[in-house]
């Protein structure tokens, strides 16, 4: 449906009553509580604020061209507080871009920033023009476009499922489908990552984890190396909060930006995936005092910025510059561009990066009880959307079972990956420690409470994950020693050190053939380990193909074969596909496992440990062998749901005795990553093997038994 869409000059007046005209063209104060630019029946409406700013202009541009058309000064009449807004009558948005000055004291000691002659980008713009093109460099200033949302849902609606019951998937939109072995249409794009949707059912996952759509410039830190070009290829460099990312869409979208990834989403729905969006709110590509002027430093850069007294930035993020997140006005940004994407692009859940800096006060300092945090978990919008933190910043807050606010928060559980990650290549020390996680770390998240209450406490406040963007693959983490960044530039001095990895007897690839059983096996052995823990699991893309990034542990800059997914590798390594589709559908068919179910009749408690003779109880703190059995009634079945899983990281075979339970139940070796000799490591239900309490477990291998009445 096109809006009204006359053309109004001098000679052509309104046949409306407006209050006034600029430079000939009709206006009227507008929308003052409306941020951004808004389609209307008769025009469009603008609204922008500054706190400390004296002046404010609109800059009207015709697509593509460098000067605008006409540059509309505020009155003084149009201000309301804070907020400049006006109605621009008979403006036609097709080919329509427009941008912002602002004028006021020029001071960076003191952190005023304002130049009449600068061009800014709308903060809450919810199109970014001139950005479509991936890797074109972009010329001029940002500037927004103005968006007609008409999407037709049809009856796409949300089925919000617990947190406990996700198996979320991390992928990074671009690379998930660049790669010519992709085999989609629109490789690198919202409409080939729907392509895709049928392998991701497959598959089993039912979330997904977009690395950041928010509008970034991946030109915009571009460099060459060894003829390499690299771009800030990741995303978590944001110019645009309420912007997708353009060069993510296959076809052109002027007006109408959006509608491919929300075409996306509503398939996602349509076959009971979750989508969750990683968000950057802890900084902005605008950088530190060396860094551009764009958009948040020209309209308040006191108020959006952490600064020192002397004017510079405080760097919590690593990036550059922090986000003031706490200050009212950031608040009131972030809340509403949260319901943004909640509201207009149905989104389930959000991950917020280096989350521990929404906690950090106007000079940086902790916060007991942050308002933003509270005002997000209570939030009546976002209610039922998801919020999960990374629960540390760069400056040197970690925040892993004590984020604030976390009756509300899940939190990417980094003790999880590293306890679990040593254990598993055989730091016994660990294994404690690595216990306490797979039961769902309730020594930092407290056990579950009623969500009648209104709770979000114990093991839905934990996401487990033992590879992510930021690290490893899979493959990668039993196949090297080192990370091998040096495709980076930066001599191989970026990235983490502390990896937990293990190469299994030869640094990179390999044709020996004792090395690669030994690298499948310990892959087999980590995911059989994260699906069988209690907390919501989370895998990277391409792990269950055995994807590489060749060694680079930190990928944030590769546009290229080290981080588009190559396919090929699916074909290769089918059997560790099926073994993965396999593991994930026996999560979704014990609920045992991902939360506590009324008492079992056989018996034994929710969760329990054991060494490897069977005795219940608790472990010494370095043993090689221990065995975690999760017990529960599930009422849909009528009858006990019983799981024990199995954990050998010795080198050597183990005898391990199967705890002795009530009833005339018996155990079943439904999982032996060693195998059978044949390349068997699971038993499908009816085919799997009965076991009289003993089992040998062969060298650094697990195993899962499910116990069943006879």
């Amino acid at each position: 449906m096109r809006l009204y869409k006359k053309k109004y000059t001098t000679q052509n007046p309104v046949t409306v009553s407006p209050m006034g005209k600029i430079k000939g063209y009709p206006v009227r104060p507008g929308m003052f509580d409306k941020n951004g630019a808004t389609v209307m029946p008769v025009g469009i409406n603008f609204t922008i604020h500054t706190h400390h700013g004296t002046r404010c202009e609109l800059l009207l541009y015709h697509r593509g061209e460098d000067k605008p058309f006409v540059v509309l000064p505020f009155p003084e009449s149009y201000r309301v507080g804070d907020v400049y807004s006006m109605i621009v009558f008979g403006l036609e948005i097709q080919g329509l871009e427009y941008a912002y000055r602002v004028d006021g004291k020029y001071q960076p000691s003191h952190g005023y920033l304002y130049n009449k002659n600068n061009v800014l980008l709308d903060p809450y713009a919810r199109a970014v023009a001139g950005q479509r093109i991936w890797g074109d460099r972009k010329q001029g200033p940002y500037r927004a476009r103005v968006v007609e949302d008409d999407y037709d849902w049809e009856n796409s609606t949300k089925k919000s499922k617990e947190i406990s019951d996700l198996i979320i998937y991390e992928l990074h939109v671009r690379g998930f489908t660049k790669h010519e072995s992709s085999g989609v249409d629109c490789p690198g794009t919202f409409a080939g990552l729907k392509q895709k949707i049928p392998y991701l059912k497959e598959l089993g996952i039912n979330a997904v984890e977009l690395m950041p759509i928010f509008e970034f410039d991946e030109v915009r830190s571009m460099r060459e190396y060894k003829g390499q070009v690299l771009y800030d290829y990741w995303g978590y460099n944001p110019v645009s909060f309420f912007a997708p990312n353009t060069s993510y869409t296959h076809a052109e979208e002027y007006n109408q930006e959006g509608k491919e990834l929300k075409d996306l989403i509503k398939e996602f729905h349509e076959n009971g995936i979750e989508v969750i969006l990683d968000v950057v709110f802890n900084h902005t590509a605008e950088g530190n005092e060396k860094g551009p002027i764009f958009s948040f430093k020209g309209f308040d850069n006191r108020i959006y910025y952490m600064l020192t007294p002397d004017g510079y930035y405080y760097n919590f993020s690593g990036c550059g510059n922090t986000l003031n997140c706490n200050h009212p006005v950031v608040q009131q940004m972030i809340l509403e561009c949260l319901r943004h994407w909640t509201i207009n692009y149905h989104i389930d859940g959000f991950r917020f990066d280096l989350a521990s800096i929404l906690g950090r006060n106007e000079d940086g300092s902790p916060m007991n009880n942050p308002p933003l945090l509270r005002s997000l978990a209570y939030d009546p919008i976002l209610s039922n959307v998801k919020l999960i933190a990374e629960a540390w910043d760069a400056g040197g807050m970690y925040q892993v079972g004590r984020f604030p606010a976390s009756k509300r928060w899940a939190e990417w559980n980094g003790r999880y990956r590293d306890s679990v990650r040593g254990f598993l290549k055989g730091d016994n020390w660990d294994s404690a420690v690595a216990v306490q996680s797979i039961l769902g770390s309730v020594d930092l998240y407290g056990e579950f409470e009623s969500k009648a209450k209104g709770d979000y406490a114990g093991y839905d406040s934990c996401i487990n994950f033992l590879t992510c963007h930021d690290g490893f693959t899979m493959h990668d983490l039993y196949s090297y020693n080192e990370k091998h960044n040096e495709a980076n530039g930066w001599n191989n001095t970026d990235g983490a050190n502390d990896n937990r990895s293990w190469n299994c007897g030869a640094e990179g690839e390999t044709d020996n053939w004792e090395v690669l059983q030994l690298r499948e096996r310990m892959i087999r052995n980590a995911f059989t380990v994260l699906m069988c823990s209690r907390g919501t699991p989370m895998f990277l893309a391409g792990d269950e193909f055995g994807n590489t990034q060749f060694g680079n542990n930190n990928s944030y800059c590769q546009d290229n074969l080290i981080s588009w997914l190559d396919w090929s590798m699916l074909e290769k390594n089918k059997n560790q596909f099926e073994f993965f589709k396999f593991m994930i559908d026996y999560r979704h068919k014990h609920p045992t496992i991902r939360k506590k179910l009324p008492d079992a009749v056989c018996g034994l408690n929710s969760t329990n440990v054991f060494n490897a003779e069977g005795v219940r109880g608790e472990l010494a703190g370095d043993e090689r062998t221990v065995g975690v059995s999760f017990a529960g009634y599930d009422e849909e079945k009528g009858g006990d749901d019983v799981v024990y899983i199995a954990i050998n990281t010795y080198w050597k075979d183990t005898m391990i005795k199967l705890p002795e339970v009530k009833g005339r139940g018996k155990w079943y070796l439904t999982v032996n990553t060693f195998g059978d000799g044949n390349q068997r490591y699971y038993y499908p239900e009816g085919q799997e093997i009965a076991i009289d309490y003993e089992f040998i477990m062969k060298p650094r291998s697990v195993a899962v038994f499910t116990r069943r009445d006879c």
